[in-house]
């Protein structure tokens, strides 16, 4: 689950990270009085949205007092805001952050993650931070330094002086900078935080550190024991399929391709969209319907996965172990037969009563084909987009 920059920010403001002042408003008029009552010359106005690079997408303007800052704000309030990190449609402004501009001398990167690999937090950091940290990662990666923090020791100090030598602060800026990666751990640990990107961590002329902007990503495995977390979800920010998919837990990514795709287990469908592409294809989503899979969760599957008018043909690659093949199939002619499914479906069953499972779909009289072999099955259902 993702926040708003608004939302991270009262988050490290309360883990006594240092954040410029700033506050939110969802209309004009109320843009206009949180400008007034920061008191400055200029203002910044953010448009609040789940996605990176807003600046270069005219997402974040730089305005002169209160009337330029609630033009602003009308401006962008109930549009669609479209970065290199959402797709063609973008995504909708629905508030905007006002803060104080800030006195910039360096642009510093930092972040914290739970790295799946070394079961551990690593911090990383770099002195090249800004719009571009993407671009140095690919380019100069020398330039940024990570480090891992063991579970039994946690943080700790040196650890800050570490990466602080390394982007080349003051000792002054270091002890700043160790305070923040201290309550950037507190967020790891207490808040079950998969992720925190400060980006970018900032340098004033005067010497002082600050979050321009962060980004704060939880593992939703856990918000359950997070319920104030919980609760500062943004359901518009969030694809419409992939939250009803939640409902069913159904594992669900939108794609582009026109190719719908129903699995069981994040492996074989990560194997069945790569069989699809290597045959011409091109997946328009990612469906685990995990290991019990059961005729409701076919059901829900296919509204999912037929609720994009750009889905041509739909691939079924179920392995029957825990759940039967001739259950899967009975859930499969009930789900098409319940929406009404127009278009063709190509089911490959493997496992238990996988032979009773194909006749089942062969005698439905649905336009449903049950193919034993996967490089047969796909190639089929490619030609079967293509009409």
């Amino acid at each position: 689950m993702n926040l708003h920059e608004y939302q991270a920010k009262e988050i490290f403001a309360r883990f006594g990270i240092p954040v410029p002042q700033g506050g939110l408003a969802t209309s004009p008029e109320q843009a206009r009085a949180v400008a007034k009552q920061l008191g400055t010359e200029k203002v910044v106005v953010k448009a609040q949205v789940h996605a990176g690079g807003r600046g270069k997408a005219g997402g974040v303007k730089l305005v002169n007092g209160a009337d330029a800052a609630e033009e602003a704000t009308k401006a962008m309030l109930g549009k669609m805001l479209v970065t290199k990190q959402t797709d063609a449609k973008g995504l909708p402004i629905n508030s905007v952050w006002i803060e104080k501009p800030s006195n910039i001398a360096r642009e510093l990167y930092v972040s914290a993650l739970v790295d799946r690999t070394s079961e551990r937090v690593i911090l990383m950091a770099s002195a090249a931070g800004g719009m571009d940290i993407e671009e140095v990662a690919e380019h100069t990666p020398e330039k940024i330094k990570t480090i891992t923090i063991h579970p039994a020791a946690g943080f700790q100090a040196y650890q800050a002086r570490e990466l602080g030598f390394f982007m080349d602060l003051t000792k002054e800026q270091t002890d700043q900078f160790t305070k923040i990666l201290a309550g950037v751990y507190r967020v790891v640990t207490e808040l079950d935080a998969s992720m925190v990107e400060i980006n970018p961590l900032i340098v004033t002329a005067e010497g002082n550190l600050f979050v321009l902007d962060g980004k704060l990503n939880f593992d939703d495995n856990a918000l359950y024991r997070q319920k104030a977390i919980a609760e500062m979800r943004d359901p518009a920010q969030e694809d419409e399929r992939e939250r009803a998919a939640a409902k069913f837990d159904l594992n669900y990514v939108t794609l582009e391709g026109d190719i719908g795709c129903m699995v069981n287990g994040a492996g074989l469908a990560m194997a069945t969209m790569d069989i699809v592409k290597l045959h011409g294809g091109q997946p328009a989503n990612f469906l685990d319907v995990g290991g019990g899979t059961t005729a409701e969760k076919v059901t829900e599957a296919f509204k999912l996965i037929t609720a994009s008018p750009e889905v041509k043909a739909i691939f079924i690659n179920i392995f029957g172990g825990i759940v039967r093949c001739d259950l899967i199939a009975e859930g499969i002619i009930a789900a098409v037969k319940q929406v009404g499914l127009k278009i063709p479906v190509v089911a490959r069953l493997q496992g238990t009563n996988m032979e009773k499972g194909q006749a089942m779909l062969r005698e439905s009289g649905l336009a449903v084909t049950p193919v034993s072999d996967l490089t047969e099955a796909a190639q089929m259902v490619v030609k079967l987009a293509k009409g």
